[in-house]
């Protein structure tokens, strides 16, 4: 059995005095489901020190939403995986869609990226997903195919046993839209079938695959009872206490 993960993205919300209230009302909200699902929160980087207080004696875990390759230079604006570390996280986000489309992500550098985390220690949570253009078009299984043997280029079986993926439709991210359940189902059997291919079948059940694309309390519980779909990377959702609880109670029952 593959252990449920939900984690929230927070984007660039939520400043570092408002942190503390919600990682605590999150941890508070979600503690009678924390055996059973495992429940992250990913800050702005400016944030996790206070995140990292605040989850301190429950099981809430605390990660970032970006991360250079580099352990140190020249980098302004960049944070390492070795700051990350010594902050207190545990998580990284790399190649979610938004630095994708506006900050020059490439298949590469996320696979630079998410080698380095792995390299860290951290658990990744790498992002795949389609535009509309590409799924219009039927390129869902050739974009998220490239996507994933680019990303995870030079990555062993036993790094990627550690691995999460996190299938994010773009046209599906903050536009109310969400694949329907069997859409999510089929592309996250075909990312398991390509995981297969890459690092075997017994390794590719061990992955787990997350949707991510405007998960919420309504449709949770439909979304996470398919075969392949183990969690959710959560965006507006995750702001909100309550609703973020409702999505881990649906990982929890499912």
């Amino acid at each position: 059995m593959r252990t449920k993960i939900i984690a929230g993205n927070w984007k660039m919300n939520v400043k570092p005095s408002e942190t503390e209230a919600l990682v605590k009302a999150v941890a508070e909200a979600t503690a009678a489901f924390a055996d059973k699902v495992e429940v992250v929160c990913c800050t702005p980087a400016i944030d996790v020190p206070a995140a990292v207080a605040a989850a301190a004696g429950t099981k809430v875990g605390v990660g970032t939403e970006n991360c250079h390759w580099e352990d140190h230079g020249a980098f302004t604006g960049e944070i390492s995986t070795g700051m990350i570390v010594d902050a207190g996280a545990k998580y990284v986000i790399t190649g979610h869609s938004e630095r994708r489309q506006y900050f020059g992500e490439t298949d590469e550098t996320v696979n630079k990226r998410t080698r380095a985390a792995i390299a860290a220690g951290l658990t990744v949570m790498m992002c795949v997903g389609e535009t509309l253009a590409e799924r219009e078009a039927d390129l869902v299984e050739e974009v998220v195919g490239r996507q994933l043997k680019v990303g995870l280029k030079d990555v062993t079986a036993a790094d990627a046993a550690k691995l999460v993926i996190a299938y994010e439709p773009v046209w599906a991210i903050g536009t109310g839209k969400t694949a329907t359940p069997e859409q999510a189902q089929d592309v996250h059997a075909f990312i398991r079938a390509t995981l297969a291919k890459l690092f075997g079948a017994e390794t590719a059940e061990t992955i787990r695959i997350q949707y991510g694309g405007s998960m919420k309390p309504g449709n949770a519980a439909e979304l996470l009872a398919k075969k392949d779909i183990d969690g959710g990377l959560i965006g507006g959702a995750a702001l909100k206490a309550a609703d973020f609880a409702g999505i881990v109670q649906a990982a929890a029952n499912a």
